[in-house]
């Protein structure tokens, strides 16, 4: 599946050591809506990431991609330590240019 360059990377960057490439997908005033909370700017987004990975060790791997009112949706079978587990879940990015502006995960 072709997924554009910033998404793509959301789903392969490794952390701790892809935290600056993960934080540079994102457009400077991003947001990140996941579990009830707001995180805003890449570098909040890449402090959610890390704790996030930390927390529950997931991995999420894309299984379909649709386009929809100029959003990208992505379902994803998402693995780790958290109850439910495996779980699919939809992201629903929204793009400016070459980086992800919004992503709201459920």
């Amino acid at each position: 599946m072709q997924l554009p360059h910033p998404i793509q990377t959301y789903f392969t960057a490794l952390a701790p050591q892809d935290g600056d490439a993960f934080a540079a997908a994102f457009a400077p005033d991003a947001i990140v809506h996941d579990e009830g909370q707001s995180h805003c700017g890449p570098q909040a987004i890449r402090a959610w990431w890390l704790a996030s990975k930390a927390k529950y060790r997931h991995r999420a791997v894309p299984l379909d991609a649709a386009e929809t009112a100029g959003k990208t949706i992505v379902r994803a079978t998402v693995t780790g330590d958290f109850q439910g587990s495996p779980a699919v879940l939809t992201f629903t990015f929204g793009l400016a240019g070459d980086r992800i502006c919004d992503l709201e995960i459920g």
